[in-house]
């Protein structure tokens, strides 16, 4: 079984990913861990390099779900290939770094990857609103993360939106997380517990 956690950045991927985790006896996969050998010559000219850096993203990207298609073990991943396509390269291409041409080229190339895979048997969608998030990008207090403009936040969330009630064809349990505090308190988690087992064994009625 794969399920995948998506959501933007501060919105809790990553504990929720562990938390799950070591709970269901999951095994965790994150992003890989490789350099982009793309990275340096992208930060020093974005436009020219944004679609070599983009292919090599997906190239990873698709390889990875590859091998997730081949686990004997259900896996809960981190960020799949299609939040990585619908939200941070469709920003690339709405940002101006990408042109018309090679955002059409790498999303031919990329729905033609996803024919012979599987959707996750679950998408985990956490929502938060932009205040929720800064709130938690400041209290993680990662120094590269400190100087994120806030209309980028907002601008990734919309697209999360319409990535996931409009482009994504899998199945997606949306979690608000504004009000949750599920790394610390055990109530809110249980109730995350009781979402995912009504939606993967049906032994709850989904609230």
């Amino acid at each position: 079984m794969h399920i995948a956690i998506a959501g933007n950045i501060g919105s809790g991927k990553t504990t929720l990913t562990n938390m799950l985790a070591q709970h269901y006896g999951w095994t965790p996969r994150f992003e890989p861990v490789d350099v982009n050998p793309y990275l340096e010559d992208y930060y020093k000219d974005i436009p020219r390099w944004s679609f070599n850096l983009e292919i090599y993203f997906l190239k990873q990207r698709f390889k990875d779900l590859l091998e997730l298609e081949h686990a004997t073990e259900t896996i809960i991943q981190d960020r799949s290939i299609y939040e990585g396509v619908y939200v941070f390269t469709a920003n690339n291409h709405a940002s101006g770094n990408l042109s018309d041409r090679d955002f059409q080229t790498y999303m031919e190339l990329f729905e033609q990857m996803t024919e012979i895979v599987r959707y996750p048997d679950l998408m985990i969608y956490l929502r938060a609103s932009v205040p929720h998030l800064v709130q938690n990008i400041q209290k993680r207090g990662r120094d590269y993360e400190q100087s994120m403009p806030i209309d980028y936040l907002r601008n990734l969330n919309l697209l999360y939106e319409e990535f996931i009630y409009q482009k994504y064809r899998g199945r997606v349990l949306t979690i608000d997380v504004d009000q949750l505090d599920f790394q610390h308190r055990p109530e809110d988690f249980a109730g995350i517990i009781d979402k995912i087992d009504a939606n993967l064994f049906g032994l709850f009625s989904p609230l």
